[in-house]
C-alpha cells in the first residue's frame, strides 16, 4: 500500500515506519525535519514538509496520523497548551482537507487520540462508551477526534485510537523514569491508588496493522492493554524488574508545585479496558505489565 504517515519520526512513528517498510509498504512521511527522517530511514521513504508538496494526482491508500507535540515535556502554560492544540487539532484539520482534495481519496484514516479523553475517573472501569469528565485533556482529545471524524463525510473509513501510556525501548514515558529507578530512587506518585492504563509499543503497532488490513474496523478504540494497574503496583513491578528497591513517595502537593496543572497527567486515575478490540478477537502480545517491562528494560 501507499501510506502517508504524520508523526513518523516520533517514539511510536519510528517503530511503526520500520515495521511497515518490512511489510513492503511505500511510505510518505510528513516531517518538519527531512534530514532527521532520512537519517533514520534513508531512501526507503519519501519525506514532505507540507501537504502541498504532494500532487492531487498522488495515490495514497491510507493515512496514519500520529503527529502532536509531546504532552508531558513542559509545563502547561497558556502558550504550551495552545501548541498542544494546534499540533493536534489544526494539523488534523489540515490533513483531512488535504485528503479531500486528492483526485482519489484514501480508503482509511487511522488517527491518534489519547485516554486523556476520559479525564479523571477514579476506580470506574472505562470503555469506549463511558461518558468523559470535562477537563483540559478531554477537550483537547475531543476536538482532535472531531477533526479526524470529518473524513467520514467523504466515505473514508476512520478509526480513532485513544492511546494509553506506551511502553517501549528508548523513549516514551519510561525514558524519564528509568534513570532514577535504576539508581534505586524510584517513587510512587501521590497515594499510588490512581490507575495507569498502558500498552506495549509492539501491541500498539499491531493494532494499527489490524485496523489497516480489516476493512470492517472503524470508530473509536481504546488502545490499552487489558490489565491496567495502579501507580503503586506499576512502581513496585518496575522496581522489581530492575532489581532495585522502591522506597520513595512523591506527595501530590510536591507534584503540583513542580509541574502545575500538568501534574494531573501523573495523578489522574483512568482504569481503561480495550473493550472494542477484545470484542473483535484481537490478541495482545503483552496482556500483563511485568512481561512488557521485562521486554523493554532488560
Amino acid at each position: 500500500m501507499n501510506l502517508l504517515i504524520t508523526g513518523g519520526t516520533g517514539f511510536i512513528g519510528q517503530a511503526l515506519c520500520k515495521k511497515l517498510l518490512e511489510l513492503n509498504h511505500s511510505l510518505i512521511v510528513l516531517t518538519r525535519n527531512s534530514k532527521k527522517a532520512q537519517s533514520k530511514f534513508g531512501n526507503q521513504i519519501r519525506t514532505i514538509t507540507k501537504f502541498s508538496d504532494l500532487q492531487k494526482s498522488d495515490l495514497i491508500d491510507a493515512v496514519i496520523n500520529l503527529a502532536g507535540e509531546p504532552i508531558a515535556d513542559k509545563k502547561w502554560t497558556v502558550k504550551r497548551k495552545k501548541l498542544l492544540e494546534t499540533s493536534r487539532i489544526d494539523l488534523t484539520a489540515d490533513l483531512v482537507s488535504f485528503m479531500r482534495s486528492l483526485n482519489t481519496t484514501p480508503e482509511v484514516l487511522i488517527s491518534g487520540s489519547a485516554i486523556g479523553f476520559y479525564g479523571e475517573a477514579g476506580d470506574e472501569i472505562l470503555t469506549e462508551h463511558t461518558e468523559p469528565h470535562d477537563e483540559f485533556t478531554h477537550r483537547l482529545c475531543a476536538s482532535w477526534e472531531m477533526q479526524a471524524l470529518r473524513a467520514k463525510a467523504d466515505n473514508i473509513r476512520v478509526a480513532i485510537l485513544r492511546t494509553g501510556l506506551v511502553i517501549g525501548r528508548n523513549g516514551g514515558f519510561l525514558k524519564k523514569m528509568l534513570p532514577s529507578y535504576r539508581l534505586g530512587l524510584g517513587a510512587q506518585l501521590g497515594n499510588g491508588k490512581q490507575w495507569m492504563s498502558w500498552i506495549h509499543r509492539d501491541d500498539y503497532i499491531n493494532i494499527i496493522l489490524f485496523i489497516l488490513n480489516d476493512k470492517t474496523q472503524n470508530g473509536i478504540y481504546n488502545a490499552t492493554a487489558p490489565n491496567p494497574v495502579t501507580n503503586r503496583a506499576f512502581s513496585n513491578i518496575l522496581a522489581s524488574v530492575l532489581r532495585r528497591p522502591r522506597l520513595l513517595t512523591v506527595p501530590d502537593s510536591v507534584l503540583r508545585f513542580m509541574l502545575g496543572e500538568m501534574s494531573h497527567l501523573l495523578t489522574t486515575s483512568q482504569r481503561i479496558l480495550p473493550a472494542k478490540l477484545q470484542k473483535t478477537g484481537f490478541e495482545f502480545k503483552y496482556n500483563e505489565l511485568r512481561p512488557a517491562l521485562e521486554d523493554v528494560c532488560n
